[in-house]
Formats: structure tokens, C-alpha cells, sequence
């Protein structure tokens, strides 16, 4: 049985956070990717009603720049040493829109807060609750999702932005995400949550 919890929404000052929505893992070529065209466009709809309210957006990509960097997760899935500096596996997918001011970062583990200065650059924006979209449900969105609240953000999931390989695991994410970590709405609902704030 899930916990009794509420549900908060966003805060006065969202970020949208676009968890490794690169070619690595949207072109199904790639070992790490699959067909996943439904959750690029609701990543693109989320993009510009952010960019158009100037609100902060970021992205993240994962890189190995040496074998001395996660280890232990490249042991485990050696499919990850593709992603490297002068791959195009690294680059964000050509269909989403990153403007100047948006900021891209690096990151090596599953989550976007672990080994990053993501927490430091989101206070210094004032930023006081995330939309964390990307790919995989059940691995860096999940991970993030987590790390974010321990941060003391509210975050909110767009259900239709985010996509896993097996999709028992993404929806079995989902429903474990909204029953204890976040507000997992539909993307319509956050379009929604944007507009009825004024933002």
C-alpha cells in the first residue's frame, strides 16, 4: 500500500531538466538507445514553453573523459565506454532546441546531482522546484528524480517526457517515483501548472 503524500506542483521558479536526452540513447543505432520519437516531441513541447517564459533550462550528458571515471558502472554496463568526448553519441538529439543560456552538463554517474555543481548553479538562478524529463525512467531520470528532492526541490515528472528500454520498468518507475518522490502529471498538466502560475 502507498504512503498518504501530497502532491506540491512547482514553485514560484521551475527548471526544466532534460536528463541525457542525447543520441546515445534516442537513436535506436546506438546500443544505449532505443525508439523512443513520442518522448523527443513531449521534450520538445516542455523546451519551448520553458524558453518562452524564460525560465531555466538544463540539460545533461554523460561523457567519460578517462577509464579512471565510474569504474564500477562501466564494468557494468561496458556499453557506457561509447560515450566519450569525440563521440556524436554525446551530443544532444539535433530535434531539441538548446539556446544560449541554457546550460549543458557533464556528468559521469546516474544522476545529474552526484559529481556535479547542478545543486549550486540551480540556487544561484533561484530555483525552488525541477521538471525533470529524459531518458531512462528507471535509471538517470529515477536517480535524479531522488537526489532532487534530498536537495529540497519540488519535482515534478511529465510522464510522456520521460522513456525507459523495458517498459515494465518504466511504468513500475513511474508509480514508485509518484508514490514517494514526486508529482508524476501528464504533460498536458504541467503545461497546465505553467500557465495557471503566470509563467
Amino acid at each position: 500500500m502507498d504512503l498518504v503524500r501530497n502532491s506540491l506542483g512547482i514553485g514560484r521558479k521551475p527548471a526544466l531538466l532534460l536528463v541525457d536526452m542525447i543520441r546515445g540513447f534516442t537513436d535506436p543505432a546506438c546500443p544505449l538507445g532505443s525508439q523512443c520519437e513520442s518522448v523527443v516531441a513531449a521534450n520538445v513541447a516542455l523546451l519551448a514553453a520553458f524558453h518562452q517564459r524564460r525560465l531555466p533550462v538544463f540539460f545533461t550528458t554523460v561523457v567519460y573523459h578517462n577509464t579512471d571515471q565510474a569504474m564500477v558502472f562501466r564494468q557494468r554496463v561496458p556499453a557506457l565506454n561509447i560515450l566519450t568526448p569525440e563521440s556524436d553519441w554525446v551530443q544532444i538529439d539535433r530535434r531539441l532546441q538548446c539556446l544560449p543560456g541554457d546550460v549543458l552538463l557533464e556528468k559521469q554517474w546516474a544522476s545529474a546531482f552526484h559529481g556535479t555543481d547542478l545543486d549550486s548553479q540551480l540556487r544561484a538562478r533561484e530555483v525552488d522546484s525541477l521538471v525533470v524529463t529524459g531518458l531512462t525512467t528507471s535509471g538517470c531520470v529515477r536517480a535524479t528524480v531522488i537526489d532532487g528532492l534530498q536537495y529540497d526541490y519540488r519535482v515534478v515528472v511529465a510522464s510522456e517526457a520521460v522513456g525507459d528500454r523495458n517498459p515494465s520498468a518504466h511504468a513500475a518507475n513511474l508509480h514508485d517515483m509518484n508514490a514517494k518522490y514526486a508529482d508524476v502529471v501528464s504533460l498536458e498538466t504541467v503545461l497546465d501548472m505553467l500557465c495557471e502560475s503566470g509563467r
